[in-house]
């Protein structure tokens, strides 16, 4: 009997490491559900969406991203748009799709119409993307999960508008920003960080 009461505690023993090493497999991975050792959220998801369906995050105005565009005539008839931004930082193609406080890609629309994802601060639009007439340029920051940042309930974002005329010797083209005011303005958005309106 004294054998059988060996290998009956000897199983015991084994059964009882068994499930603690279950219960701590289980453990790990209850808290990696729970979010435990990942970033905590970041800002509050709202009803509002863009035209292409992505959710609004919101944060406080305090430390919030914001942005400024600049669109200036270059020799070649195009234009080259030039983003001033504060409290914010552009991800690099590849990150992992989360929101990360400060931190994203912003889309630049012309005439409500996207034509860039801009990882960099800089990007030229082409006379071909900007024909004769005025046009607007809108620039608006994007978390890396693609939701917008927004601030009381207002996309983070910024408006200039561009005029193309004929080509003439006495005639340039012009671009002014608007939109640079903070939340609730007529323009809406959070715009230039340094609340300069004028583009160029």
């Amino acid at each position: 009997m004294a054998w059988t009461g060996r290998v009956i505690t000897a199983l015991a023993v084994c059964g009882v490491l068994l499930a603690g090493s279950a219960g701590c497999g289980s453990g790990a991975a209850r808290e990696q559900e729970q979010g435990a050792g990942s970033p905590s959220p970041v800002g509050k998801l709202l009803e509002e969406r863009d035209d292409e369906g992505r959710p609004y995050r919101e944060v406080d105005e305090e430390g919030a991203p914001e942005v400024g565009v600049e669109v200036t005539p270059d020799a070649d008839g195009g234009w080259d748009v030039r983003l001033r931004v504060r409290n914010f930082r552009f991800s690099p193609d590849g990150t992992a799709n989360r929101a990360v406080p400060g931190r994203g890609l912003a889309h630049l629309y012309v005439n409500d119409r996207l034509v860039a994802l801009l990882r960099e601060p800089g990007h030229h639009l082409s006379p071909h993307t900007v024909r004769r007439g005025t046009h607007q340029v809108t620039v608006r920051l994007y978390a890396d999960d693609d939701s917008v940042w927004a601030v009381g309930g207002e996309p983070v974002e910024s408006t200039a508008d561009i005029t193309v005329s004929e080509p003439s010797p006495t005639t340039a083209p012009t671009a002014t920003e608007r939109g640079a005011a903070g939340p609730g303005s007529a323009a809406g958005g959070r715009g230039s960080p340094d609340g300069d309106r004028r583009a160029g």
